[in-house]
């Protein structure tokens, strides 16, 4: 099957893509708006941008009807990313509810919130690996708002801190997104590896 741009239309390009570019990682983004409420939400389109300066990327959408997370991050231009570990799953995915202005994720869910350092946003607690950021660059590319936003504050918890510079995966216990379901990563495997010849 080959499917031309011009075909696109024609089909359920959200669920193609979304069902091939697994596992992708969740940025669960807490912001504040201008009045101080704040709010926690959960993004897979998320990755690094640049490791100098380091800078984290997250696709929020939408545009034209603007989520909570990209106004109040064009507001304040600050944030925190937390990882999502397998135990706060379920708060996770209660946090990617919608909810009025007014209302309180961290509170909603259940999180018990940490203060930040460096930015106002606080941080998940209880989460392995927490970025506090600071705003870059806001890039609307067609529907969504590509956000860049400079780390100025790495939180990892002790236990999860390895040697050498090291996250242990196996205590970090971090889930993926799939197409319209999450999966656990927990098995890991080095390259090259005769197991997975044909």
């Amino acid at each position: 099957m080959l499917l031309h741009k011009s075909e696109f239309n024609d089909h359920d390009m959200g669920k193609l893509v979304k069902g091939a570019i697994v596992p992708r990682p969740i940025a669960w983004v807490a912001t504040i708006d201008g009045e101080g409420r704040k709010n926690l939400a959960p993004f897979s389109f998320f990755t690094v941008a640049s490791m100098n300066p380091l800078t984290l990327a997250i696709s929020v959408g939408e545009v034209e009807r603007e989520k909570d997370t990209a106004f109040n991050i064009k507001e304040s231009e600050e944030f925190t990313i937390n990882i999502v570990s397998e135990s706060l799953a379920n708060a996770m995915h209660e946090t990617s509810k919608y909810y009025d202005r007014e209302e309180d994720e961290f509170e909603v869910a259940g999180v018990t919130e940490a203060e930040s350092v460096y930015v106002r946003p606080p941080r998940v607690m209880a989460s392995p690996v927490s970025f506090e950021c600071r705003l870059t660059d806001v890039v609307e590319i067609g529907t969504s708002n590509l956000i860049l936003g400079e780390v100025v504050g790495y939180h990892l918890r002790d236990d999860v801190y390895m040697e050498k510079d090291k996250v242990d995966p196996h205590k970090l216990q971090v889930i993926g997104r799939m197409a319209g379901d999450y999966t656990f990563v927990r098995d890991f495997f080095s390259l090259p590896n005769d197991r997975l010849t044909e």
